[in-house]
Parts: C-alpha cells; structure tokens; sequence
C-alpha cells in the first residue's frame, strides 16, 4: 500500500487507476493524513444461472459411447 497526495493523485489520476487496476491499493493523504483510499474493485461472481448454462456447453459434444452410469458404478468407476 503506497500513500499519494492529494495533488499528486489529482495530477496522476489515470495512473493511479491503472495500479489499483493491477491490484495495489492507495491511500490518498491531505496534509500527511488519509483521507482517501482507493481499493481495486471485487469482480463479480458468476450467477447460478451463467454457471449452470457454462456446464450444459461443456457436457455437449461429451458423450459415454452408449455406456450406462449405472454400468460405470457397478464397475467400481467414478
């Protein structure tokens, strides 16, 4: 974590974002004292919905070759 004043954040700003972008964090000071911070922004999680539409695109084009899951187990398979 690094420490900016306030000018300096004013003047680099675009710069700034571009390192909280890569993941550092900056406190932005005013006379020695933070006033700010700027934190890198949690991406958001993928919806159940995105997730269940991701496993249905993979499982296509899978097939077992006329295998029974049934027939996997009693083998002692996964």
């Amino acid at each position: 974590m690094r420490a900016v004043g306030v000018y300096d954040a004013k003047t680099r700003f675009t710069k700034l974002l571009d390192d909280v972008e890569q993941g550092e964090v900056i406190t932005i000071t005013r006379h020695g004292k933070p006033v700010a911070k700027l934190v890198p922004v949690e991406q958001p999680r993928m919806s159940v919905a995105e997730a269940i539409a991701g496993i249905r695109a993979n499982r296509k084009g899978s097939r077992l070759d006329g295998l029974k899951i049934k027939d996997l187990i009693n083998e002692g398979r996964p």
